[in-house]
């Protein structure tokens, strides 16, 4: 471990680093035995140790495609992968935006339940949720995830990621509607422009009528209601109550026509009428 560190952090020599890792996990076996290793918690790490130092070799030589596999070789299952391995090959692939290599993996390793207990559980399924299932547009899938529940995530935390999730599939149904044509986007001002001029003419049509009514409501307000009654009350009688047919109708209209002759002769009696001057 110590010799591919240096020949990949001083020497800056990768192919030879990744040997000395392959020779190390080859050295370690598939699991700690009574006579090669006494303590598990040393065997774990010092395995997972030399797979972070290859991992990070094989990106330096531009080999991040064989990266997976090449950490397969020594865990049985993408479940028996140490965190701190699988937090480094999501990171990678995602950086090179090639997420979907991770997600089978990275969800096998989610799903089983002996990493649930895990401290690390939250983070990395956050970190799977972000770099994994949202750019590849697997929303359902992140939602069951999160609907379900985990030990390592408290409720106000999931009620978060619920909304980051809902807020990403917005953003994903934005980006896959249709680009517009550039003549619509031509169309748009000029459109906008004949409604401005509708909008304005529409505008001072009803200025001009409210003035007109206002100007009418005026014109009656001046008018003396009582006279206005009285002509609409005969006017109704005349028009309405009364037939001229009808014997009984004949001695109210001869007294409603005595009336108007009356009211005539007094207005243009000679008393009224202004003095002839020489």
């Amino acid at each position: 471990l110590e010799e591919a560190a240096d020949l990949l952090v001083l020497h800056r020599d990768f192919a030879a680093a990744v040997e000395r890792c392959e020779a190390g996990c080859d050295s370690l076996g598939p699991g700690p035995g009574a006579e090669r290793c006494l303590f598990l918690t040393s065997f774990a790490e010092v395995k997972c140790s030399l797979c972070v130092v290859g991992i990070q070799a094989l990106a330096e030589m531009n080999r991040w495609r064989e990266v997976l596999s090449w950490v397969l070789q020594y865990y049985p299952a993408p479940e028996h992968l140490p965190p701190k391995v699988l937090e480094l090959c999501i990171l990678l692939y995602s950086r090179v935006r090639e997420p979907q290599v991770m997600l089978e993996a990275g969800g096998s390793w989610l799903r089983a339940h002996a990493n649930q207990s895990r401290p690390e559980f939250g983070r990395l399924l956050e970190l799977y949720l972000a770099r994994v299932l949202l750019p590849l547009g697997r929303f359902q899938g992140a939602e069951e995830m999160l609907l379900r529940g985990c030990a390592g995530l408290d409720g106000e935390r999931q009620l978060q990621l619920l909304g980051s999730v809902r807020e990403s599939r917005r953003r994903w149904a934005q980006r896959q509607e249709p680009p517009r044509s550039p003549a619509e986007e031509q169309r748009d001002p000029d459109t906008e422009t004949l409604l401005g001029v509708l909008s304005q003419k529409l505008l001072t049509t009803l200025t001009l009528l409210r003035r007109a009514l206002r100007s009418m409501s005026n014109h009656f307000c001046l008018l003396p209601y009582k006279k206005m009654l009285l002509a609409t009350f005969l006017l109704y009688l005349v028009v309405v109550r009364l037939d001229p047919a009808s014997p009984t109708s004949l001695p109210f209209i001869y007294k409603l026509v005595q009336l108007f002759r009356q009211a005539w002769a007094a207005v243009l009696s000679p008393v009224h009428r202004p003095p002839i001057r020489d």
